[in-house]
């Protein structure tokens, strides 16, 4: 008989000092007032296992938008954004505004759907909140269109 042994689930939220993550949640609250302490606190979580699962795939991720909002408070804190990701990753993950190619990466939908499963393949707990697209949109990547990808393509209107 094979015994499957599940590794538990990371949170990615430790992988900062209490203090950045209190900044950080308390940065996004200032900004979007209607955020709670709570949902402050899990964003932080779920945009640093974002944060982590991009680190550790060569295929470009997108956040949710309001994982992304999360994302612009820390990278608007360079230093910290900075040192965070040479200690955690050993390289600067890069916000990366622009368009991704349909074709090749597939709608929103899909590529949001590779980066929740890139999440939780990292070992890191997915909160659905976080999440809403996958139930409902096959859009572009997130209200400002960002992603993970160190290549540009910029898809220009016609």
């Amino acid at each position: 008989m094979t015994t499957v042994r599940e590794r538990p689930v990371l949170d990615a939220g430790t992988l900062v000092s209490d203090e950045l993550r209190e900044t950080i949640a308390s940065d996004v609250r200032a900004k979007y007032g209607h955020i709670t302490a709570d949902v402050a606190g899990r964003g932080v979580g779920q945009m640093l296992a974002f944060l982590a699962a991009s680190a550790a795939t060569d295929k470009p991720l997108s956040p949710s938008p309001l994982v992304d909002d999360f994302w612009h408070a820390f990278v608007l804190r360079t230093k910290d954004y900075a040192d965070f990701c040479q200690a955690a990753f050993g390289k600067f993950v890069h916000h990366q505004p622009g368009f991704l190619s349909r074709e090749e990466h597939g709608g929103g939908k899909a590529l949001r759907a590779r980066t929740v499963e890139a999440i939780m393949a990292a070992g890191y707990a997915v909160d659905l909140e976080f999440w809403p697209e996958l139930e409902i949109a096959d859009c572009s990547q997130c209200h400002a269109n960002c992603h993970n990808s160190p290549v540009q393509n910029i898809a220009q209107a016609g």
